[in-house]
């Protein structure tokens, strides 16, 4: 299946109005509310496209597109799109501001309990997450640049004053998620007897290298990055010795929500009392992915231009940036440690915190170096393999191939997920879980971004075809009927033979919201320059070569009796021929195909010049 990022999007916009709008105005239904995280990739289905991509603004009436408003119409008029959005947002902001006006990052029904007789308490529901964090930064850069346009648009004396409430709130929840992510960050040193060790010393050895060598290995490769954490990063005393010690390996990355006795951040913002830390100093892979997703947009060319951040602001995104290089260093070095057999490229990736295994950490890693691989010139080596792993895991994960019967992998990735325990969250009740079923949406997303990075010819058709395979896939899987018809997720309808666990939910946020993500990429995709074939260019130069210098001699000869008509003809000629040397060096092919017309129309010109010529 084709994707058509602008058809798509126009056909999620249009469930989203029919399932979210009343009469105009924001409907939460039964599960708003109750989650920091869902609620927060709801609005940003909206937002993020309204403000990625021209064509799909919202923030100014005026230039509002035909289609984008027939698709809204349950979310009011022209004039009360923005208007209605902005309301929505507010109440979001005053849902998730706890009473002592901080900011607050539930997780809600998005945890799980790990004891099931047991139910999570009041204040585990409460707690923030990583996922909370990153999606804020996420949805308050999205608002600040929406709000900077609407507010010199709308003439409404009530929506000026929402506006400057809703400002005040989205800056203050910005540096709030924040601070919450930098005492998320965790640098964990152990040693390599220890059961952590030995995990990730056989996960590097592939059982070809000793641990001796894979720890000899392991010193040269991360001397520099253990130095520079070591430097730049304010640590734990025992922590900093750790990783002086270079008989010690370390891991680095953000837990799922902050950390064990984690310093608070010195700010001069009001974002009020910073709350105790839960976590144990352990990082996930899950949450570091969506960790780096977020903070990326701190630096993105949109949040400079529009100069988002203010000055506290940005001594934070510079904090997180380093954060953030660290991060991707470490993994993608952890990723292609050996030369010739990535550990990647062996799957399921097992994790050394929670001594688990799924081709859903395999993604995670292949997530990272995808940023890593967008970050730096990607070597067309590093891309060829990467686009093996995907479409491996395409392969194993069943999309691109049949399930068997009885088959573990779709109950494992799709229906019930990936289950991570969250480590610390016994100390406020039962032990706490994570399930993630969005595989299909995440490796939609990062193949759509390897293809957007792609600009080798075999590798993008590559990653074209797998991403157009996965999405078909996805495209499957949107609920049918009910309130939530046309969004995502009837795993059912995928997967007819499986038997499938009832969610609680009857619309996922998180992956309608990635879906929506991974649209936005492929417009990002689609306007960029075609691949330059050489080969192409350089027949196509030849082509024009020999056409000009046949128009040329066309050019010479007598007119014929229908002068008039010729004369046009040859005109047409030299316009397309001045049109193919523009294109040759971008658009080689279509410059080789106007080029193929024009040798055809001069061919046609010469045989009726011959037949003229044996009649006299």
């Amino acid at each position: 299946m084709q994707i058509k990022p602008r058809q798509h999007l126009l056909d999620i916009w249009q469930a989203i109005a029919r399932h979210s709008f009343d009469g105009g105005e924001w409907q939460w239904g039964d599960w708003g509310k109750e989650s920091s995280v869902a609620d927060a990739e709801r609005l940003l289905c909206l937002l993020y496209p309204a403000t990625e991509i021209p064509a799909f603004r919202l923030d100014d009436p005026d230039t509002t597109q035909e289609d984008v408003q027939q698709v809204l119409k349950k979310a009011g008029g022209r004039l009360d799109i923005p208007a209605n959005l902005v309301t929505a947002a507010a109440d979001f902001m005053r849902t998730h501001t706890g009473e002592d006006k901080r900011p607050t990052f539930a997780g809600g029904y998005y945890f799980g309990s790990q004891d099931k007789t047991k139910e999570l308490t009041e204040e585990q529901r409460r707690l923030g997450v990583v996922d909370s964090y990153s999606m804020s930064i996420t949805l308050c850069l999205a608002l600040l640049g929406f709000l900077k346009v609407y507010e010199t648009r709308t003439r409404r004396s009530d929506i000026r004053e929402t506006i400057a409430e809703l400002r005040a709130a989205t800056s203050n929840r910005l540096t709030a998620a924040m601070v919450s992510l930098l005492r998320s960050f965790v640098v964990n040193v152990f040693d390599t007897d220890s059961s952590q060790g030995q995990t990730l010393t056989e996960l590097l050895g592939q059982q070809r290298l000793s641990q001796r060598q894979v720890l000899n290995k392991f010193q040269n490769r991360f001397r520099a990055l253990r130095a520079a954490i070591n430097e730049s990063v304010f640590l734990g005393i025992d922590v900093q010795e750790g990783l002086k010690d270079e008989n010690q390996l370390f891991e680095c990355g953000f837990s799922w929500t902050m950390v064990k006795d984690a310093p608070e951040v010195e700010t001069s913002e009001p974002i009020g009392p910073q709350p105790d830390g839960v976590a144990n100093p352990v990082p996930y892979l899950y949450f570091t992915v969506v960790a780096l997703d977020g903070i990326q947009d701190l630096f993105s060319d949109r949040t400079l231009t529009l100069g988002l951040l203010n000055t506290e602001q940005q001594r934070l995104a510079e904090s997180l940036r380093l954060r953030w290089e660290l991060t991707q260093q470490y993994w993608s070095g952890i990723a292609r440690f050996n030369a010739d057999r990535w550990p990647l490229e062996d799957i399921p990736w097992r994790t050394t915190g929670q001594k688990l295994e799924s081709e859903y950490f395999s993604l995670s890693v292949a997530a990272i170096l995808v940023h890593d691989l967008m970050r730096r010139r990607a070597t067309d080596d590093d891309l060829t393999r990467t686009v093996g792993v995907m479409e491996r895991l395409a392969e194993r994960g069943r999309i691109t191939s049949r399930m068997v019967r009885d088959d573990p992998i779709v109950h494992a990735l799709h229906n019930v997920g990936v289950v991570l325990p969250l480590q610390g969250s016994e100390r406020l009740g039962p032990p706490m879980t994570w399930a993630m079923t969005d595989f299909s949406a995440q490796l939609l997303k990062r193949t759509v971004q390897l293809c957007t990075l792609s600009r080798n010819l075999a590798s993008h058709d590559r990653l074209l075809r797998l991403a157009e395979d996965v999405f078909d896939h996805m495209w499957r899987r949107r609920i049918r009927d009910g309130e939530g018809v046309g969004l995502w997720d009837n795993i059912h309808a995928a997967y007819p033979d499986a038997e499938i666990h009832q969610r609680r939910v009857p619309v996922s946020w998180s992956i309608t919201e990635r879906v929506t993500e991974v649209m936005v990429q492929a417009n990002v995709m689609y306007r960029q320059p075609p691949i330059r074939s050489n080969e192409l260019t350089e027949l196509a130069k030849a082509l024009l070569s020999e056409s000009a210098h046949l128009l040329g001699n066309e050019q010479m000869e007598p007119a014929p009796a229908d002068a008039g008509r010729h004369g046009m003809q040859l005109r047409n000629i030299e316009v397309k021929l001045r049109r193919a040397r523009t294109l040759v060096e971008e658009q080689p092919g279509t410059a080789y195909a106007l080029t193929l017309d024009v040798l055809g129309q001069l061919d046609s010109l010469a045989r009726a010049r011959e037949a003229a010529d044996r009649g006299v």
